[in-house]
């Protein structure tokens, strides 16, 4: 009996033990966002960090927030990010912890001039998970970093740390992971995305405006490097166009007036390539499902269907040539067709030429279906 006491003792000792080095919650500064930029002028990393206060995100009785909490924002500069960051491990209590890192945030002067030393610092490093979201931005950013929700909700629930939308989501964009971009950054094809952050004064109000964050499109890089800002409307056509699950409600015009909206979704995309060619060449056939949301006159349906197709098809050829004048492929065309031919595809990555030309694209069919008429009539022969 005894020998039975002492082993649970020892045992029970162990269990002690083993919690001994555990910090306390209130132990911690727990660092939930990096902001960073760069100065020509000094040639430093300007480094930003978004710490968390568990007070303000803790929810009291009622479903209501503590009262208002600051956020807080540390700042610091150095040759390097890490070195920019180590300077702000001396003037933190409580101390830094970054295992809760969930978005990224980098001026657009650093993607112009930085983005490749960056990214590859950020990469290597063992503190960041691949699942850190990253987002770009021409705001200055420690006045991103300082917005708060609606109804003075913390900053954490913001667009910032955003999980990607289930379901069907209406004429919004997704987060990206560091994971994804960098999968699609050093491919020889295609395009990577980073969302573009934006603050918005001029919408909500409290006592006074009350700013809030929104994504304003994309910043499109190719080949290691940035190549363009592509605005949100393009954005979330080509999301859509990719089958992000993305609903769009799209006005039909008729003699400059505007007819009816439809609202459209699930899009499918087939990519026939032409057989025995140097370079890609290919048609698109499009299928859209449509519902009827608002009819403002009394456009025939088959006419309302004509137009739709049509405004989808100019939009495409439109976004494909602006992208092929600025040499990339926004909507990953060359992917198929490479993976097909790999004696191209090898010379691709030795040479980086650019694959496709204003021809490539030889022919766009759309095909809109409007399955539900919102008790709205139509005439059965029209």
């Amino acid at each position: 009996m005894r020998k039975i006491s002492i082993v649970i003792w020892l045992v029970f000792s162990v269990t002690l033990t083993g919690c001994a080095g555990i910090k306390n919650i209130q132990d911690l500064t727990y660092i939930v966002a990096i902001g960073m930029d760069y100065d020509d002028e000094t040639e430093e990393y300007i480094v930003f960090l978004q710490g968390l206060n568990f007070a303000n995100i803790a929810k009291q009785e009622g479903g209501k927030p503590v009262g208002p909490v600051p956020i807080y924002i540390a700042s610091a500069r150095g040759e390097s990010i890490n070195l920019a960051i180590s300077n702000l491990y001396k003037k933190s209590e409580p101390p830094l912890f970054f295992g809760h890192v969930r978005t990224l945030v980098m001026s657009q002067k650093l993607i112009n001039e930085k983005a490749d030393q960056v990214l590859e610092e950020i990469a290597r490093n063992r503190s960041v998970r691949h699942r850190l979201r990253l987002v770009t931005t021409e705001e200055k950013i420690e006045e991103v970093l300082n917005i708060k929700a609606l109804f003075d909700y913390p900053a954490v629930y913001t667009v910032l740390y955003r999980e990607k939308v289930k379901g069907l989501a209406q004429e919004e964009l997704n987060p990206t992971s560091l994971l994804y971009f960098l999968r699609d950054y050093y491919e020889p094809m295609g395009v990577a995305k980073i969302p573009i952050v934006k603050i918005d004064k001029a919408t909500w109000f409290a006592d006074e405006d009350y700013p809030i964050l929104f994504f304003d499109g994309y910043s499109v890089f190719s080949k290691q490097k940035f190549i363009t800002n592509i605005p949100i409307e393009d954005s979330i056509f080509i999301e859509w166009l990719q089958e992000e699950r993305i609903s769009l409600n799209e006005k039909v015009e008729e003699d400059g007036k505007i007819a009816a909206v439809l609202n459209i979704d699930l899009p499918k995309m087939k990519i026939k390539y032409e057989k025995n060619t140097s370079q890609p060449k290919m048609t698109l056939k499009i299928s859209v499902n449509a519902d009827v949301v608002g009819k403002m006159t009394d456009i025939k349906i088959n006419k309302l269907k004509k137009i739709m197709e049509k405004n989808i098809q100019e939009r495409v050829e439109r976004i494909y040539l602006n992208g092929v004048e600025e040499q990339i492929d926004i909507f990953n065309f060359g992917e198929g067709w490479f993976r097909k031919h790999p004696k191209q595809f090898t010379k691709l990555k030795n040479n980086n030429e650019f694959y496709l030309t204003e021809d490539s694209l030889q022919k766009v069919e759309v095909d809109v279906q409007i399955l539900n008429f919102n008790s709205y009539e139509y005439e059965k022969h029209s």
